[in-house]
């Protein structure tokens, strides 16, 4: 048999609906929603679709449109399951206004995919030509088993193939798959004998012929000793959403989010009250990165589920600070910090400004795990592990850093230093290059009979004549201070060589990196 895609049945009012099996009929400790919060999530929910009396619950995206599992009953077709009362579900799919998002007109899915049986969610291999789909039997209509099929070649919405998959087991019902966008892993729930009670959220790779890898549970962070499903990823496939009875929980399903980091399945959380109510929160779908679909029985609906647009309004906080000398707590400028996700990915780096304060150019996001590198010439690379631990809008978060100087060494009778710095175009030593001069004080009064020879240079930027005047300049200012910290002046000697000495010859094409180099302060030592 074939069809097309969306074989209409468009005739509202003779369509009746069920309530899906997610109705929350276990008892359990339900935590207030005022003590939860908004959990760092903003969700604005406006219902969509011309929502009926009866049941609708959203299941993912095919082909720009919206799919929906629901029970229709048109005239004296229909046939009623004995143990519901209401007739098999069906899939639907709906029209998506990409402005506002939308939903309508519901047409019957598919023919072939559509029987008397009862379908339920469903789910399309990253191309769209293979198509994974849960139906239960009349035996026994609250027990699914997972299908998939394939799109024949040339055709517009004729599934072959039916294959039963090898994750089915006897006396197990596999139920809301969703296939990651990747491609390459399929999620679902079933209530294996294995599982840590009721229906826990497993994963499967999927094989290049369409078939399914052995299920590996998602283990603690995901699952309860209470029921958890309807798995669905974001874009980027980095967060897994799922509703779940159990964990820190306002009440029936609530929605939550796991982080499926490179260290392993994160902690879940509870995506508050700004979308989760002491009713089933069910079927949530991210259509772009800011806006999906939610399912719910809440009060104020007209259905037993209505689908409800969601828009996630992000929580926006900032991350700034110092970064200042471990010892001293002189600020440092200059100095250059990197955030990194726990993944280790490069979110953002930004530079200390003259009073080394600093201040991250992006937000970073509530209860979000980061690391900061930061490093400057002359101390010891630090990094830092921070964790954005609070839910209000536009929290700042103000952190301080210390670094740890380095030790000098001493190469062919130099004190290798980092560089020290003036006032552009002066001879006035910045604070920040005390720490440098303190290193090479503790040096001479470590070797008493060390003297040494304190040559200045310049980049080429300017005049010859100006050029070495400054030099010289800085290179005197250099050993007053020494000086003036308890060295006495027979052991040391002032020189400048102005832009006579480059350590980088790159004439009238150099870098501002370049140009850093040969600016520079050397200390010799000598007989």
């Amino acid at each position: 048999m074939k069809t097309k895609l969306c074989f209409l049945i468009f005739l509202m009012a003779n369509l009746t609906f069920s309530q899906d099996g997610a109705t929350n009929n276990s008892t359990q400790t339900q935590t207030p929603s005022n003590a939860i919060g908004n959990n760092g999530f903003n969700f604005k929910i406006a219902p969509t679709f011309e929502n009926t009396e009866f049941s609708e619950i959203g299941s993912g995206f095919f082909k720009e449109k919206f799919i929906m599992v629901s029970s229709k009953k048109v005239g004296g077709l229909s046939k009623i399951d004995p143990k519901t009362g209401e007739s098999f579900k069906d899939l639907y799919c709906l029209d998506v206004n990409p402005e506002d998002g939308f939903i309508s007109r519901p047409l019957s899915y598919s023919r072939i995919l559509n029987t008397h049986f009862s379908e339920d969610q469903i789910t399309f291999s990253k191309s769209e030509t293979t198509v994974y789909y849960t139906r239960s039997s009349h035996e026994n209509s609250l027990e699914f088993k997972l299908y998939k099929s394939d799109l024949e070649a040339g055709s517009n919405g004729n599934w072959i193939n039916e294959t039963l998959l090898s994750v089915n087991q006897d006396n197990v019902s596999v139920e809301t798959p969703f296939v990651n966008h990747a491609g390459n892993k399929l999620y679902f729930s079933a209530n294996y004998p294995n599982s840590q009670g009721g229906f826990d959220i497993y994963v499967s790779d999927i094989n290049s012929d369409g078939t399914l890898g052995t299920p590996k549970n998602l283990g603690s962070m995901v699952n309860t000793t209470k029921d958890e499903k309807y798995p669905a990823l974001s874009l980027d496939d980095k967060y897994l959403f799922f509703a779940s009875k159990g964990h820190n929980n306002i009440g029936g399903y609530d929605l939550f989010r796991s982080k499926l980091s490179n260290s392993g399945t994160k902690q879940a959380r509870n995506l508050g009250n700004t979308i989760n109510t002491k009713q089933d929160d069910i079927a949530f779908f991210l259509a772009t990165k800011r806006r999906g679909y939610v399912s719910s029985n809440k009060p104020g609906g007209i259905g037993s589920y209505d689908v409800y647009i969601v828009t996630n309004h992000p929580v926006l906080q900032s991350l700034r600070g110092t970064v200042s000398d471990v010892d001293s707590k002189i600020k440092l400028p200059n100095a250059e910090l990197i955030l990194f996700d726990d993944d280790g990915q490069e979110i953002s780096r930004t530079t200390t400004n003259e009073l080394g304060a600093f201040k991250f150019p992006v937000n970073v996001a509530p209860f979000e795990e980061y690391s900061i590198t930061t490093t400057k010439e002359g101390f010891i690379t630090n990094s830092l592990a921070f964790t954005a631990d609070h839910t209000e809008d536009k929290f700042k978060y103000i952190i301080d850093i210390e670094l740890q100087p380095t030790v000098p060494v001493i190469v062919d009778q130099k004190i290798v230093l980092e560089n020290i710095y003036f006032d552009f175009d002066k001879w006035n030593i910045k604070e920040e290059s005390f720490l440098t001069l303190n290193k090479v004080v503790t040096i001479l009064n470590n070797n008493p009979d060390m003297k040494l020879d304190i040559q200045g240079h310049t980049d080429n930027r300017g005049s010859a004549s100006y050029n070495l005047t400054l030099s010289k300049r800085r290179a005197a200012s250099t050993m007053k201070y020494l000086v003036e910290h308890g060295i006495t002046a027979e052991r040391l000697q002032s020189e400048g060589f102005g832009e006579t000495k480059p350590l980088i010859d790159c004439k009238s094409n150099c870098s501002e990196e370049e140009h850093h180099t040969n600016r520079r302060i050397e200390f010799l030592i000598v007989d």
